[in-house]
């Protein structure tokens, strides 16, 4: 099963949704599933996230998060999702072999990271960031993908985690805790 705290960005307009020590949830949902994807897909899904079953993902990672993205791309690629990556990102992805768009960041020119987003040509977003500069400059990302209904994820965990549930967005049956318990016991 998977714990998931519901935050409810969309009723503060200008609030940046990227995760900080002082935020509180307005409350909690649990997924449970046969795996761990399933339990996860569940949790996103009651907690009011969408996970797009296609589309394209933008991935734009910090440089200590570089080595764990050739795995999530390569996850996103086996269930046909198309990726669009900064240069940094892009550069390490296609040294690997994985194939990419590439975009510029919001400060490097158009079309850019945002236009995206407001294009609706995102349906995910995977996007880590270190220091005081990089957190600041991804701050309209965060909010246009607000605005836009784009999912997105600011830990390589949850970038991971956000890829196992893919495959499973279909699967099981929503279940009272009651039921479940029975079949246990």
């Amino acid at each position: 099963s998977v714990k998931e705290a519901v935050f409810p960005f969309v009723k503060f307009p200008g609030v940046d949704p990227l995760l900080g020590p002082e935020m509180k949830s307005t409350g909690e949902v649990m997924g449970v599933g046969k795996t761990f994807g399933e339990a996860f897909a569940k949790s996103q899904r009651a907690s009011g996230v969408d996970l797009s079953r296609s589309g394209k993902v933008l991935i734009s990672i910090r440089e200590a998060d570089k080595p764990k993205i050739v795995e999530i791309a390569q996850m996103l690629i086996a269930k046909n999702y198309a990726i669009v990556a900064t240069r940094g990102t892009a550069k390490v992805l296609e040294s690997a072999g994985i194939a990419c768009e590439v975009v510029y960041k919001v400060n490097e020119g158009r079309p850019n990271t945002v236009d995206m987003i407001k294009n609706d040509q995102i349906q995910l977003i995977f996007n880590t960031t270190e220091g005081v500069k990089a957190v600041a400059d991804s701050f309209t990302m965060r909010r246009e993908a607000l605005q836009h209904h784009v999912t997105y994820y600011t830990t390589m965990a949850g970038a991971k985690a956000a890829c196992y549930a893919l495959g499973e967005l279909d699967a099981g049956d929503v279940n009272c805790l009651q039921d479940l318990h029975k079949e246990f016991h």
